[in-house]
């Protein structure tokens, strides 16, 4: 064989791992290369489980974009348009508010399935529900729930004369909410019924200025011995429970995505959600410091 034959067969042997090699390499990096838009909506807990989610995806090799404080009438249609590729919502809030279906006497795997089936048609999927349920409830200061012994929403009806109900005027309207409850356990004639802002309503009670509101049951408050959540024992209230809501595209071409996401919302439980709520709402931290403290503790290690 000549010198010569020898380095043309070289040069082809080359070319061929080359072209074997290259042929392989840019799928890879257009499914990963493109970075995961992860957005929140502007509440507390929304932020923190985004930053969470996060985290996870940078964890399972993704290039991440932070996106936090998304309107809550604006997420679903950024969700849908590609604005934004992953968020955190609740079965509940899709069911009922998006789908405009009722959430009546659903479990929360009815819910899930529910939600799921009816994004379809948006472009959008979800992945595992978190067993974290973010519902409608009745919050109450711990010493008056004590002194009364209400431990329940029947509780609470059989001793409304007693208790100065801290209320929304939408509460009061919506027929969900004091309507429903009124409906399912008998009338609520509190001692007195005032209306303020949502907001005020922790800090209306601990002035000792009123006794029972409608709270979200992972409200952080109801972490600390002030105040104590009542039980739906008659079941009036529909599974909210927390599930990433993604956009169908990103998630077929970030295939890790589903994984990861699962990972972390298997842990995230009513009371982690109440826990981290705490945290960010009651003792001031930042959420972003939050969501990595509690991602290092409970998933990496």
């Amino acid at each position: 064989m000549t010198t010569r034959l020898r380095k043309l067969i070289t040069r082809l042997a080359l070319l061929g791992i080359m072209i074997l090699v290259g042929s392989s390499i840019p799928t890879t990096i257009s499914a990963s290369s493109k970075p995961i838009i992860v957005g929140s909506k502007s509440f507390s807990e929304s932020k923190t489980v985004s930053e969470i989610y996060a985290l996870a995806l940078e964890h399972a090799g993704y290039k991440v974009v932070r996106k936090p404080n998304i309107s809550n009438s604006v997420v679903f249609r950024a969700v849908k348009t590609g604005q934004i590729d992953v968020y955190p919502e609740y079965t509940g809030t899709i069911v009922e508010a998006y789908l405009k279906k009722s959430a009546n006497g659903k479990s929360a795997s009815q819910m899930a399935s529910l939600a799921q089936n009816g994004v379809k048609k948006d472009g959008l999927v979800t992945f595992n529900y978190a067993p974290g349920d973010n519902r409608q409830g009745i919050g109450m200061r711990t010493s008056v729930a004590k002194k009364y012994n209400i431990k329940t929403l029947s509780d609470l009806q059989k001793n409304a004369s007693h208790i100065r109900f801290v209320s929304q005027g939408e509460f009061d309207k919506r027929a969900d909410a004091l309507p429903g409850m009124n409906k399912k356990y008998g009338k609520y004639n509190f001692k007195s019924h005032k209306d303020y802002d949502d907001s005020l309503k922790y800090k209306i009670m601990s002035q000792n200025k009123g006794d029972a509101a409608p709270v979200s049951t992972t409200d952080g408050q109801l972490a600390t011995s002030k105040f104590t959540l009542l039980k739906d024992d008659k079941g009036l209230w529909s599974p909210y429970n927390l599930v990433p809501l993604v956009n169908k595209k990103a998630a077929k071409s970030h295939p890790k995505m589903e994984k990861a996401l699962n990972q972390v919302d298997a842990k995230l439980t009513t009371k982690q959600l109440t826990s981290l709520n705490k945290k960010v709402d009651v003792d001031g931290q930042n959420y972003k410091t939050v969501a990595k403290n509690w991602y290092n503790e409970h998933v990496l290690n």
